[in-house]
Protein backbone atom coordinates (compact mmCIF):
# COMPACT_ATOMS: atom_id res chain seq x y z
CA UNK A 1 0.00 0.00 0.00
CA UNK A 2 2.77 2.45 0.89
CA UNK A 3 4.50 1.76 -2.42
CA UNK A 4 1.25 2.48 -4.29
CA UNK A 5 0.79 5.74 -2.39
CA UNK A 6 4.31 6.86 -3.30
CA UNK A 7 3.63 6.03 -6.93
CA UNK A 8 0.72 8.46 -6.98
CA UNK A 9 3.21 11.32 -6.98
CA UNK A 10 4.81 9.92 -10.11
CA UNK A 11 1.41 9.93 -11.83
CA UNK A 12 0.50 13.52 -10.95
CA UNK A 13 0.78 14.62 -14.59
CA UNK A 14 -1.56 11.81 -15.62
CA UNK A 15 -3.99 12.83 -12.88
CA UNK A 16 -3.91 16.44 -14.08
CA UNK A 17 -4.59 15.44 -17.68
CA UNK A 18 -7.47 13.15 -16.69
CA UNK A 19 -9.01 15.87 -14.54
CA UNK A 20 -8.77 18.29 -17.46
CA UNK A 21 -10.33 15.68 -19.77
CA UNK A 22 -13.15 15.07 -17.29
CA UNK A 23 -13.90 18.78 -17.04
CA UNK A 24 -13.94 19.20 -20.81
CA UNK A 25 -16.08 16.10 -21.39
CA UNK A 26 -18.70 17.08 -18.81
CA UNK A 27 -19.97 20.08 -20.77
CA UNK A 28 -18.94 19.08 -24.28
CA UNK A 29 -21.66 20.01 -26.76
CA UNK A 30 -23.64 22.20 -24.32
CA UNK A 31 -24.50 25.79 -25.19
CA UNK A 32 -23.07 27.41 -22.07
CA UNK A 33 -20.20 24.96 -21.68
CA UNK A 34 -17.98 25.61 -18.69
CA UNK A 35 -20.25 28.43 -17.52
CA UNK A 36 -22.48 25.74 -16.03
CA UNK A 37 -19.89 25.49 -13.25
CA UNK A 38 -21.08 28.94 -12.18
CA UNK A 39 -24.74 28.62 -13.20
CA UNK A 40 -25.46 25.33 -11.38
CA UNK A 41 -24.61 26.55 -7.86
CA UNK A 42 -26.55 29.77 -8.47
CA UNK A 43 -29.64 27.83 -9.59
CA UNK A 44 -29.30 25.51 -6.59
CA UNK A 45 -29.04 28.52 -4.32
CA UNK A 46 -32.11 30.10 -5.91
CA UNK A 47 -34.23 26.96 -5.40
CA UNK A 48 -33.33 26.47 -1.72
CA UNK A 49 -33.57 30.18 -0.96
CA UNK A 50 -37.03 30.37 -2.52
CA UNK A 51 -38.24 27.39 -0.51
CA UNK A 52 -36.87 28.53 2.83
CA UNK A 53 -37.65 32.22 2.44
CA UNK A 54 -41.19 31.94 1.06
CA UNK A 55 -42.56 28.56 2.16
CA UNK A 56 -40.64 27.49 5.28
CA UNK A 57 -39.15 29.59 8.04
CA UNK A 58 -35.34 29.24 8.10
CA UNK A 59 -34.18 27.31 11.21
CA UNK A 60 -32.58 29.74 13.64
CA UNK A 61 -30.47 28.83 16.68
CA UNK A 62 -30.08 30.98 19.74
CA UNK A 63 -27.17 33.39 19.52
CA UNK A 64 -26.34 32.44 15.92
CA UNK A 65 -26.89 34.91 13.10
CA UNK A 66 -27.82 33.11 9.89
CA UNK A 67 -28.70 36.29 8.01
CA UNK A 68 -28.55 36.78 5.11
CA UNK A 69 -29.87 33.25 5.02
CA UNK A 70 -29.13 32.80 1.31
CA UNK A 71 -25.40 33.25 2.03
CA UNK A 72 -25.57 30.92 5.04
CA UNK A 73 -27.26 28.27 2.92
CA UNK A 74 -24.86 28.73 0.01
CA UNK A 75 -21.89 28.38 2.39
CA UNK A 76 -23.03 24.87 3.29
CA UNK A 77 -24.44 23.77 -0.04
CA UNK A 78 -21.22 24.32 -1.98
CA UNK A 79 -18.98 21.94 0.01
CA UNK A 80 -21.82 19.44 0.40
CA UNK A 81 -22.38 19.37 -3.38
CA UNK A 82 -18.67 18.70 -3.86
CA UNK A 83 -18.79 15.92 -1.28
CA UNK A 84 -21.93 14.16 -2.53
CA UNK A 85 -21.14 14.48 -6.25
CA UNK A 86 -17.60 13.19 -5.66
CA UNK A 87 -18.81 10.08 -3.83
CA UNK A 88 -21.42 9.29 -6.48
CA UNK A 89 -18.93 9.75 -9.33
CA UNK A 90 -16.15 7.88 -7.53
CA UNK A 91 -18.41 4.92 -6.79
CA UNK A 92 -19.01 4.53 -10.52
CA UNK A 93 -15.53 5.48 -11.74
CA UNK A 94 -14.04 1.99 -12.01
CA UNK A 95 -17.07 0.67 -13.88
CA UNK A 96 -16.98 3.57 -16.35
CA UNK A 97 -13.20 3.36 -16.76
CA UNK A 98 -13.06 -0.40 -17.14
CA UNK A 99 -11.03 -0.22 -20.36
CA UNK A 100 -8.29 1.74 -18.61
CA UNK A 101 -8.15 -0.68 -15.68
CA UNK A 102 -7.53 -3.63 -18.01
CA UNK A 103 -4.43 -1.96 -19.38
CA UNK A 104 -1.14 -3.13 -17.96
CA UNK A 105 0.33 -1.01 -15.14
CA UNK A 106 -2.52 1.51 -15.06
CA UNK A 107 -3.04 2.59 -11.40
CA UNK A 108 -6.78 2.09 -10.85
CA UNK A 109 -6.92 4.39 -7.82
CA UNK A 110 -6.39 7.34 -10.14
CA UNK A 111 -9.99 7.09 -11.39
CA UNK A 112 -11.82 7.82 -8.10
CA UNK A 113 -9.18 10.43 -7.27
CA UNK A 114 -9.87 12.17 -10.59
CA UNK A 115 -13.61 12.15 -9.81
CA UNK A 116 -12.99 13.89 -6.47
CA UNK A 117 -10.56 16.44 -7.91
CA UNK A 118 -12.75 17.27 -10.93
CA UNK A 119 -15.70 17.98 -8.65
CA UNK A 120 -13.31 19.93 -6.45
CA UNK A 121 -12.57 22.28 -9.35
CA UNK A 122 -16.29 22.96 -9.72
CA UNK A 123 -16.47 23.59 -5.99
CA UNK A 124 -13.66 26.16 -6.16
CA UNK A 125 -15.38 27.94 -9.04
CA UNK A 126 -18.62 28.05 -7.07
CA UNK A 127 -16.69 29.22 -4.00
CA UNK A 128 -15.38 32.19 -5.96
CA UNK A 129 -19.01 33.21 -6.60
CA UNK A 130 -19.80 32.84 -2.91
CA UNK A 131 -16.83 34.99 -1.89
CA UNK A 132 -18.01 37.70 -4.27
CA UNK A 133 -21.48 37.75 -2.66
CA UNK A 134 -19.83 37.49 0.77
CA UNK A 135 -17.79 40.67 0.23
CA UNK A 136 -20.84 42.56 -1.05
CA UNK A 137 -23.57 41.43 1.36
CA UNK A 138 -21.67 40.49 4.55
CA UNK A 139 -18.53 42.66 4.67
CA UNK A 140 -18.61 42.67 8.49
CA UNK A 141 -17.63 38.98 8.45
CA UNK A 142 -14.41 39.59 6.53
CA UNK A 143 -11.50 38.80 8.83
CA UNK A 144 -8.15 37.02 9.01
CA UNK A 145 -10.01 33.90 10.17
CA UNK A 146 -10.86 33.32 6.50
CA UNK A 147 -7.22 32.24 6.08
CA UNK A 148 -8.20 28.98 7.81
CA UNK A 149 -10.40 28.11 4.83
CA UNK A 150 -7.70 26.12 2.93
CA UNK A 151 -7.27 23.90 6.01
CA UNK A 152 -11.01 23.15 6.11
CA UNK A 153 -10.96 22.36 2.37
CA UNK A 154 -7.98 20.04 2.85
CA UNK A 155 -9.71 18.11 5.65
CA UNK A 156 -12.75 17.62 3.42
CA UNK A 157 -10.52 16.53 0.53
CA UNK A 158 -8.85 13.82 2.63
CA UNK A 159 -12.20 12.56 3.93
CA UNK A 160 -13.76 12.50 0.45
CA UNK A 161 -10.78 10.69 -1.08
CA UNK A 162 -10.90 8.00 1.59
CA UNK A 163 -14.63 7.37 1.21
CA UNK A 164 -14.38 7.60 -2.58
CA UNK A 165 -11.67 4.93 -2.77
CA UNK A 166 -13.63 2.63 -0.48
CA UNK A 167 -16.89 3.05 -2.42
CA UNK A 168 -15.17 2.66 -5.80
CA UNK A 169 -13.71 -0.71 -4.79
CA UNK A 170 -16.96 -1.84 -3.19
CA UNK A 171 -19.08 -0.89 -6.22
CA UNK A 172 -17.08 -3.19 -8.50
CA UNK A 173 -18.35 -6.22 -6.56
CA UNK A 174 -21.65 -4.76 -5.37
CA UNK A 175 -23.28 -2.90 -8.27
CA UNK A 176 -26.23 -1.62 -6.20
CA UNK A 177 -23.98 0.61 -4.14
CA UNK A 178 -24.66 3.75 -6.22
CA UNK A 179 -28.44 3.52 -5.72
CA UNK A 180 -28.01 2.85 -2.01
CA UNK A 181 -25.49 5.67 -1.74
CA UNK A 182 -27.83 8.26 -3.27
CA UNK A 183 -30.42 7.54 -0.57
CA UNK A 184 -27.81 7.51 2.19
CA UNK A 185 -26.54 10.89 1.01
CA UNK A 186 -30.09 12.31 1.15
CA UNK A 187 -30.36 11.29 4.80
CA UNK A 188 -26.81 12.48 5.45
CA UNK A 189 -27.70 15.88 3.98
CA UNK A 190 -30.42 16.49 6.56
CA UNK A 191 -28.19 15.14 9.34
CA UNK A 192 -25.56 17.78 8.53
CA UNK A 193 -25.82 21.48 9.53
CA UNK A 194 -26.42 22.90 6.06
CA UNK A 195 -29.92 24.35 6.20
CA UNK A 196 -29.57 24.93 9.95
CA UNK A 197 -26.76 25.89 12.32
CA UNK A 198 -25.03 23.41 14.61
CA UNK A 199 -26.38 25.19 17.69
CA UNK A 200 -29.94 24.75 16.39
CA UNK A 201 -29.56 20.98 16.75
CA UNK A 202 -28.60 21.06 20.41
CA UNK A 203 -31.58 23.32 21.19
CA UNK A 204 -34.35 21.59 19.23
CA UNK A 205 -33.42 17.98 18.40
CA UNK A 206 -33.62 14.93 20.71
CA UNK A 207 -30.33 14.12 22.41
CA UNK A 208 -29.83 11.01 20.26
CA UNK A 209 -30.00 13.04 17.05
CA UNK A 210 -27.83 15.75 18.58
CA UNK A 211 -25.21 13.18 19.55
CA UNK A 212 -25.11 11.66 16.07
CA UNK A 213 -24.83 15.02 14.31
CA UNK A 214 -22.36 16.55 16.77
CA UNK A 215 -20.06 13.58 17.39
CA UNK A 216 -20.48 10.88 14.72
CA UNK A 217 -20.86 13.02 11.60
CA UNK A 218 -17.47 14.32 10.40
CA UNK A 219 -19.14 16.56 7.84
CA UNK A 220 -20.83 18.51 10.66
CA UNK A 221 -17.51 19.89 11.86
CA UNK A 222 -16.23 20.46 8.33
CA UNK A 223 -19.36 22.44 7.44
CA UNK A 224 -19.13 24.28 10.75
CA UNK A 225 -15.57 25.18 9.75
CA UNK A 226 -16.85 26.80 6.55
CA UNK A 227 -19.57 28.65 8.45
CA UNK A 228 -17.20 30.04 11.08
CA UNK A 229 -14.29 30.87 8.76
CA UNK A 230 -16.12 32.74 6.02
CA UNK A 231 -19.77 33.27 6.96
CA UNK A 232 -19.31 34.34 10.59
CA UNK A 233 -15.71 35.50 10.31
CA UNK A 234 -14.75 33.81 13.59
CA UNK A 235 -12.18 31.23 14.65
CA UNK A 236 -12.77 27.73 13.30
CA UNK A 237 -13.62 24.98 15.83
CA UNK A 238 -9.95 24.29 16.57
CA UNK A 239 -10.74 21.62 19.17
CA UNK A 240 -12.97 19.52 16.93
CA UNK A 241 -11.51 20.08 13.47
CA UNK A 242 -8.16 18.38 14.31
CA UNK A 243 -10.13 15.36 15.57
CA UNK A 244 -12.12 15.41 12.34
CA UNK A 245 -8.87 15.53 10.37
CA UNK A 246 -7.56 12.51 12.31
CA UNK A 247 -10.80 10.65 11.49
CA UNK A 248 -10.54 11.70 7.82
CA UNK A 249 -6.93 10.54 7.66
CA UNK A 250 -7.87 7.21 9.26
CA UNK A 251 -10.71 6.73 6.77
CA UNK A 252 -8.34 7.58 3.92
CA UNK A 253 -5.88 4.86 4.92
CA UNK A 254 -8.71 2.38 5.52
CA UNK A 255 -10.23 3.22 2.14
CA UNK A 256 -6.89 2.93 0.35
CA UNK A 257 -6.06 -0.32 2.12
CA UNK A 258 -9.46 -1.78 1.15
CA UNK A 259 -8.96 -0.58 -2.44
CA UNK A 260 -5.46 -2.04 -2.59
CA UNK A 261 -6.64 -5.42 -1.30
CA UNK A 262 -9.26 -5.71 -4.05
CA UNK A 263 -7.12 -4.23 -6.81
CA UNK A 264 -6.28 -7.52 -8.51
CA UNK A 265 -9.95 -8.44 -8.90
CA UNK A 266 -10.94 -5.28 -10.76
CA UNK A 267 -9.98 -6.29 -14.35
CA UNK A 268 -12.07 -9.45 -14.13
CA UNK A 269 -15.12 -7.82 -12.56
CA UNK A 270 -15.44 -4.72 -14.76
Amino acid sequence: MWHALRNLLRHRVLIQSLVARELKARYRGSVFGFLWSFINPLLLLAVYTTVFMTIFTPPQGEGVDTQPYALFLFCGLLPWTWFSASLLDASNSLLVGGNLIKKLLFPAEILPIVSVLANGVHFLLGLSIYLLFWVVFKPAAISLHALWLPLVIFVQLVLTLGLGLFLAALAVHFRDIRDILSNVLTLWFFMTPIIYSLSFVSERAPWQITWVISYLNPMSHILNGYHTAIFEGTLIPWKRLPVTFAVALGLFFIGYFFFDRLRDSFPEEV
